[in-house]
């Protein structure tokens, strides 16, 4: 987990960005139950730095795509309440909660891009628990059910896969928890994200 740094990600989104505009951009990289917070060079926590940071400066340093996917979890609905300590400074490590927030981020992200680019069709999605190095030999969905919804969403002109700022399981909407949904807690959620890796996510 220390590796991990903001200068890894800015590298990431500089070698996009010299390819050029992506039409979609799956947001899918995550780690799930680490043991100790942990700390990167900048000093967050680690699932905290991989699950919401990254995602977001990628977002806000990529030359904006035509399609974002951001994947979550159903696990995100027990990650309600995380913007009164978002980096783990000041209460005792959880590893469930560090991760059930983390990807409640996703979503109020995946949400406030929605709202924000309109032009952008913005979405996030539970695969479910699925048969994966994360997810383990006992996970129940395999690997190409876990894979369809954000592969559907990232090239159908299927008129539903054209809507934007949508929870998705597995090719049906659903609908996420209360916190993901509210503008308020979206827009403090980037303001504190922008606060803490010094990039301002751009306006429309």
């Amino acid at each position: 987990m220390s590796a991990f740094s903001a200068a890894d990600t800015r590298s990431i989104a500089d070698q996009v960005n010299a390819i050029g505009r992506m039409d979609a951009i799956i947001h899918n990289a995550g780690v799930y139950a680490q043991t100790i917070r942990g700390s990167t060079p900048e000093g967050h926590a680690g699932i905290l730095a991989i699950n919401t940071l990254a995602p977001y400066m990628l977002t806000a340093l990529i030359e904006r795509p035509g399609r974002l996917i951001y994947l979550s979890s159903g696990l995100h609905r027990g990650g309600e309440g995380s913007l009164t300590d978002l980096d783990w400074t000041k209460r005792n490590w959880d590893p469930a909660k560090a991760y059930a927030e983390s990807k409640l981020h996703a979503v109020a992200l995946a949400f406030a891009l929605a709202r924000r680019w309109p032009t952008v069709l913005s979405n996030a999605v539970d695969p479910g628990w699925v048969h994966t190095k994360m997810g383990g030999p006992g996970a129940p969905v395999d690997l190409e059910t876990g894979q369809r919804t954000q592969a559907w969403l990232a090239v159908s002109d299927d008129p539903a896969a054209m809507e934007s700022g949508r929870y998705w399981h597995h090719l049906r909407q659903e609908q996420p928890a209360g916190e993901a949904v509210d503008p308020q807690f979206q827009d403090q959620l980037i303001a504190r994200l922008g606060e803490l890796t010094g990039i301002a996510l751009p306006q429309a």
